[in-house]
Protein backbone atom coordinates (compact mmCIF):
# COMPACT_ATOMS: atom_id res chain seq x y z
CA UNK A 1 0.00 0.00 0.00
CA UNK A 2 1.44 3.52 -0.66
CA UNK A 3 1.34 5.80 2.36
CA UNK A 4 -1.29 7.96 0.66
CA UNK A 5 -4.74 8.90 2.68
CA UNK A 6 -7.75 9.17 1.49
CA UNK A 7 -9.27 12.40 2.44
CA UNK A 8 -12.99 10.67 3.68
CA UNK A 9 -15.81 12.11 2.46
CA UNK A 10 -17.75 13.21 6.29
CA UNK A 11 -20.72 15.38 7.09
CA UNK A 12 -24.48 15.16 5.41
CA UNK A 13 -23.10 15.09 1.63
CA UNK A 14 -22.19 11.34 2.12
CA UNK A 15 -24.82 10.69 4.44
CA UNK A 16 -27.46 12.25 1.45
CA UNK A 17 -24.98 10.39 -1.06
CA UNK A 18 -25.11 6.81 0.29
CA UNK A 19 -28.94 7.18 1.08
CA UNK A 20 -29.58 8.22 -2.57
CA UNK A 21 -27.54 5.21 -3.81
CA UNK A 22 -29.12 2.80 -1.51
CA UNK A 23 -32.44 3.52 -2.87
CA UNK A 24 -31.17 3.04 -6.37
CA UNK A 25 -29.31 0.01 -6.03
CA UNK A 26 -33.13 -1.56 -4.94
CA UNK A 27 -34.68 -0.43 -8.01
CA UNK A 28 -34.77 2.48 -10.91
CA UNK A 29 -36.12 5.89 -9.49
CA UNK A 30 -37.85 8.33 -10.68
CA UNK A 31 -36.17 11.92 -9.56
CA UNK A 32 -39.29 13.21 -7.75
CA UNK A 33 -39.52 9.51 -6.22
CA UNK A 34 -36.02 10.15 -4.78
CA UNK A 35 -36.40 13.24 -3.50
CA UNK A 36 -39.95 12.56 -1.98
CA UNK A 37 -37.93 9.15 0.11
CA UNK A 38 -34.31 11.76 1.09
CA UNK A 39 -36.35 14.96 2.51
CA UNK A 40 -39.04 11.86 3.75
CA UNK A 41 -35.50 11.01 5.84
CA UNK A 42 -34.91 14.39 6.96
CA UNK A 43 -32.31 15.60 4.85
CA UNK A 44 -32.80 19.24 3.76
CA UNK A 45 -34.54 20.47 0.43
CA UNK A 46 -31.25 22.47 -0.74
CA UNK A 47 -28.92 19.36 -0.12
CA UNK A 48 -31.52 16.49 -1.95
CA UNK A 49 -31.71 19.15 -4.88
CA UNK A 50 -27.99 19.32 -4.99
CA UNK A 51 -27.62 15.58 -5.19
CA UNK A 52 -29.97 14.76 -7.01
CA UNK A 53 -28.76 17.32 -9.57
CA UNK A 54 -25.31 15.66 -9.29
CA UNK A 55 -26.67 11.92 -9.87
CA UNK A 56 -28.64 13.32 -12.59
CA UNK A 57 -25.34 14.23 -14.25
CA UNK A 58 -23.90 11.25 -14.36
CA UNK A 59 -26.80 9.26 -15.70
CA UNK A 60 -27.86 7.88 -12.09
CA UNK A 61 -31.18 9.82 -12.49
CA UNK A 62 -32.89 9.75 -15.82
CA UNK A 63 -36.49 10.26 -15.74
CA UNK A 64 -37.18 8.99 -19.29
CA UNK A 65 -34.97 5.96 -19.16
CA UNK A 66 -37.56 4.94 -15.58
CA UNK A 67 -40.45 5.49 -17.23
CA UNK A 68 -39.96 3.60 -20.35
CA UNK A 69 -38.97 0.46 -18.13
CA UNK A 70 -42.11 0.90 -16.32
CA UNK A 71 -43.92 0.61 -19.31
CA UNK A 72 -41.78 -2.44 -20.44
CA UNK A 73 -42.24 -3.88 -16.91
CA UNK A 74 -45.95 -2.65 -17.03
CA UNK A 75 -47.26 -3.62 -20.45
CA UNK A 76 -45.20 -6.62 -21.13
CA UNK A 77 -45.09 -8.77 -17.47
CA UNK A 78 -48.14 -6.96 -16.12
CA UNK A 79 -50.12 -6.89 -19.04
CA UNK A 80 -51.55 -3.07 -18.16
CA UNK A 81 -52.94 -1.40 -20.20
CA UNK A 82 -52.35 2.20 -21.31
CA UNK A 83 -54.65 4.24 -18.47
CA UNK A 84 -52.57 2.26 -15.63
CA UNK A 85 -49.28 2.56 -16.99
CA UNK A 86 -49.82 6.73 -16.81
CA UNK A 87 -51.09 6.64 -13.50
CA UNK A 88 -47.96 4.79 -12.26
CA UNK A 89 -46.04 7.04 -13.95
CA UNK A 90 -47.86 9.91 -12.27
CA UNK A 91 -47.94 8.43 -9.16
CA UNK A 92 -43.43 7.75 -9.36
CA UNK A 93 -44.03 11.91 -10.22
CA UNK A 94 -42.91 11.63 -14.16
CA UNK A 95 -43.30 15.09 -15.70
CA UNK A 96 -46.53 15.03 -17.68
CA UNK A 97 -44.34 15.68 -21.22
CA UNK A 98 -42.12 12.27 -20.19
CA UNK A 99 -44.98 10.37 -19.55
CA UNK A 100 -46.95 11.10 -22.57
CA UNK A 101 -43.56 11.18 -25.08
CA UNK A 102 -42.94 7.34 -23.31
CA UNK A 103 -46.61 6.59 -23.69
CA UNK A 104 -46.68 7.93 -27.33
CA UNK A 105 -44.22 4.90 -28.21
CA UNK A 106 -46.62 2.20 -26.95
CA UNK A 107 -48.69 0.98 -30.50
CA UNK A 108 -52.36 2.30 -30.00
CA UNK A 109 -53.53 -1.04 -32.04
CA UNK A 110 -51.73 -3.52 -29.95
CA UNK A 111 -53.83 -2.35 -27.06
CA UNK A 112 -56.71 -4.04 -27.96
CA UNK A 113 -54.72 -6.85 -28.95
CA UNK A 114 -53.05 -7.44 -24.89
CA UNK A 115 -57.09 -6.53 -23.76
CA UNK A 116 -58.05 -9.59 -25.82
CA UNK A 117 -55.09 -11.94 -24.78
CA UNK A 118 -55.62 -11.15 -21.27
CA UNK A 119 -59.51 -11.77 -21.71
CA UNK A 120 -59.03 -14.84 -23.13
CA UNK A 121 -56.70 -16.02 -20.42
CA UNK A 122 -59.31 -15.10 -18.01
CA UNK A 123 -62.39 -16.35 -19.68
CA UNK A 124 -62.31 -20.39 -18.69
CA UNK A 125 -62.47 -19.37 -15.16
CA UNK A 126 -66.04 -17.71 -15.97
CA UNK A 127 -67.46 -20.76 -17.85
CA UNK A 128 -70.31 -21.23 -14.87
CA UNK A 129 -70.83 -17.97 -14.76
CA UNK A 130 -74.02 -16.44 -16.44
CA UNK A 131 -73.48 -14.12 -19.73
CA UNK A 132 -74.12 -11.35 -18.53
CA UNK A 133 -72.14 -11.48 -15.25
CA UNK A 134 -69.36 -12.74 -17.09
CA UNK A 135 -69.22 -9.98 -19.66
CA UNK A 136 -68.91 -7.61 -16.39
CA UNK A 137 -66.89 -9.28 -14.38
CA UNK A 138 -64.03 -9.15 -17.56
CA UNK A 139 -65.28 -5.70 -18.24
CA UNK A 140 -64.31 -5.01 -14.42
CA UNK A 141 -60.99 -6.97 -14.64
CA UNK A 142 -59.92 -5.33 -18.00
CA UNK A 143 -60.92 -2.33 -16.30
CA UNK A 144 -58.81 -2.08 -13.54
CA UNK A 145 -55.70 -3.46 -15.93
CA UNK A 146 -55.48 0.20 -16.91
CA UNK A 147 -57.96 -0.55 -20.71
CA UNK A 148 -60.00 2.13 -21.92
CA UNK A 149 -63.87 1.64 -22.08
CA UNK A 150 -64.11 0.74 -25.35
CA UNK A 151 -60.73 -1.79 -25.32
CA UNK A 152 -62.68 -3.27 -22.45
CA UNK A 153 -66.14 -4.16 -24.16
CA UNK A 154 -64.90 -5.08 -27.51
CA UNK A 155 -61.89 -7.43 -25.49
CA UNK A 156 -64.68 -8.93 -23.55
CA UNK A 157 -67.02 -9.70 -26.32
CA UNK A 158 -64.15 -11.34 -27.88
CA UNK A 159 -63.67 -13.69 -25.25
CA UNK A 160 -66.60 -14.90 -24.59
CA UNK A 161 -67.59 -15.03 -28.18
CA UNK A 162 -70.50 -12.55 -27.31
CA UNK A 163 -70.37 -10.27 -30.09
CA UNK A 164 -74.36 -10.06 -29.96
CA UNK A 165 -74.39 -7.64 -26.59
CA UNK A 166 -73.84 -4.22 -27.93
CA UNK A 167 -71.88 -1.41 -26.83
Amino acid sequence: MSGRAVPARTGKRRDVHDRALGLLAVRQRSRAELQRRLVGAGFGADEVAGELRRLEGVGLIDDRAFARAVVDQAVGARGEGRRAVARRLSAAGVAPAIRDEVLEDLPADRELERAVALAEARAPRLLDVPPERAFSRLCGFLARRGFSPEVVRSAARRALALEALGE
